[in-house]
């Protein structure tokens, strides 16, 4: 078994390697934009145009970052399709994702004004702060349409393996976000205004990209062939439920991400400051990593789909291998050279002095969060949601609450991070042991088929 294991390893390295760079380089660039939007309003004099940045962005993280199911599953059914050498599948997979994620666009839009006003009642922050917030939380919203069709768009071009679309995409979503900014917060001095406008326009901007794109690569009459098969019944409950079960995980994440900076920012705006830039590398490094996550998806889809399931153990280890090192890479730059990595976004020494006792927590959350995204993308490719259900909804409420409660309860801020960690760290221990237990299945299967074979 061990040298099959090598020979299937050494089969895959070079399309893995291939895939993954182009999915890191795309990924990174959306942190980074955003660390663009955090160094321009950083050097601004009022501390309080970033601060509400970092405050309206907690509904973003709900509103778009949870709604990258859209992008996840389309992937995984793209890649099963794809794999099964089903051409109208390919399709069909795309065209169910964009119709629900028009009609969910066109919900967020008719009700923009309630979801503000609910979420600026949750939140804590000054006047100053949330004033600053809702002004990003007002520009930035119009562009919901345009970020949830290019979640579709982004995941149906991975599970096609067409990697270097994605790449433009996000360089045009990212590059011109970095241009608007520039022009809207400095220039013309719009503030927190700007950098959601400049936001919600990059996103139009790579969308027409996209649909360029999609008009080069299919056959339109193929697409006209195929609609009245979207709205087919049990197809549409079947995406549907995988998408739900997706949705839940990115949102107990989401979830635990916005109690722990809703929570800093109870405690003072110097902490919300603090802990939302040291969250901005978390990102950084989280997006960096979810490179590799989205090339393991489609990986493990495209192999299901064509039944080679031994290959999908050596892709996990290899998987884990290389996000990893990423992971500490970006949690040690940050303890050794903290006053140079944050004296690039704010130019506030106070914050840059305060900063460095927090930054040890990055190790373990980075390392632990690396490895739970690889078996999180294991799942999301066999389209196995129910599994990533249970384990977002049992460590978050059994695991994070109790914990963040007593940060709460006490007023401290390392408990905060820890409730951070210890999240992490069940997603880990849970979905390891049902990899475990989900591969002796597919180990049988295995066995099953060869004994079959005359």
């Amino acid at each position: 078994m061990s040298a099959i294991n090598q020979n299937q390893l050494r089969s895959f390295l070079p399309r893995f390697y291939r895939l993954a760079t182009v999915s890191v380089l795309s990924n990174m660039m959306v942190p980074l934009a955003g660390l663009c939007d955090t160094a321009f309003l950083g050097h601004l004099s009022d501390l309080k145009q970033l601060a509400g940045v970092i405050l309206a962005s907690i509904l973003f993280d709900y509103l778009y970052r949870i709604l990258k199911f859209l992008r996840n599953s389309t992937n995984a059914m793209t890649a099963q399709a794809v794999g099964q050498d089903d051409r109208d599948g390919v399709l069909l997979a795309g065209l169910r994702s964009s119709l629900i994620a028009i009609a969910i666009a066109l919900v967020i839009l008719l009700l923009q004004y309630p979801i503000q006003k609910l979420g600026f009642f949750i939140l804590s922050g000054t006047q100053d702060t949330e004033m600053a917030g809702v002004a990003y939380f007002n520009a930035r919203i119009w562009g919901a349409p345009a970020v949830l069709l290019n979640f579709v768009l982004i995941g149906w071009f991975l599970g096609r393996e067409k990697n270097g679309t994605v790449l433009l995409i996000s360089a045009v979503a990212n590059g011109s976000n970095v241009l608007l900014d520039y022009l809207m917060i400095l220039r013309w001095g719009w503030a927190s205004m700007g950098a959601g406008l400049a936001t919600a326009l990059s996103q139009y901007l790579a969308l027409l990209v996209g649909l360029i794109a999609i008009a080069m690569t299919i056959n339109w009459q193929d697409c006209k062939q195929l609609l009245p098969q979207v709205l087919e019944p049990q197809a549409l409950q079947s995406a549907v439920t995988l998408k739900a079960n997706i949705l839940i995980r990115f949102l107990t994440l989401i979830s635990a991400y916005a109690i722990f900076t809703n929570l800093s920012a109870g405690i003072s705006t110097e902490l919300l400051t603090e802990n939302g830039l040291l969250l901005q590398i978390a990102l950084l490094s989280q997006f960096t990593i979810q490179g590799i996550g989205m090339t393991t998806q489609t990986l493990i889809g495209n192999f299901q789909g064509k039944g080679e399931l031994n290959k999908l153990m050596p892709l996990m280890t290899t998987a884990i291998i290389n996000s990893l090192p990423i992971a500490l890479m970006f949690a040690l730059a940050c303890l050794l050279f903290p006053q140079t990595l944050f004296g690039l976004l704010t130019s506030h020494q106070e914050i840059n002095q305060e900063i460095t006792q927090y930054t040890v927590w990055l190790l373990p959350l980075l390392s632990l969060t690396a490895i739970a995204f690889m078996l999180e993308a294991y799942f999301i490719g066999l389209k196995a949601g129910a599994v990533l259900r249970n384990a977002s909804l049992i460590a978050f409420f059994l695991v994070f609450l109790p914990v963040v409660t007593s940060a709460w309860y006490l007023g401290s801020v390392d408990l905060l991070w820890l409730a951070l960690t210890v999240y992490m760290f069940a997603l880990v221990i849970y979905l390891g042991w049902q990899m475990l237990k989900m591969q002796r299945s597919l180990s049988q299967q295995i066995s099953t088929s060869l004994e079959t074979v005359p």
